[in-house]
């Protein structure tokens, strides 16, 4: 039985891939595709953002390569970094709570 994390890891591949396989390249998500997976799966953390065009802005960001697409490795850090900045929102709770 895979342990809680390996589940998170297994779960964070066939998200990327179940977007990724829409326009037909199953290795790279699309601007598109991009869009609605973080409309989907993201979509507490796009209605927070301000600015409409920050799908473009984090695709660019994301794109470390400058191909016009986001593979796993680039989707990863998107997670990691959005990951950080939950469990620092988190920790910042804790301290409060046992105030």
């Amino acid at each position: 039985m895979p342990s809680e994390l390996e589940t998170a890891m297994e779960s964070l591949i066939k998200v990327f891939h179940r977007y990724a396989n829409k326009d037909g390249k199953c290795f790279t998500l699309s601007r598109r595709e991009l869009r609605e997976l973080m409309e989907n799966e993201l979509s507490t953390f796009l209605k927070s953002q301000k600015d409409p065009a920050a799908v473009d802005k984090i695709m660019k960001d994301l794109d470390s390569n400058c191909d016009g697409k986001v593979d796993f490795e680039e989707f990863v850090s998107l997670v990691v970094g959005l990951s950080i900045a939950c469990e620092q929102c988190y920790q910042r709770e804790m301290q409060m709570g046992k105030k």
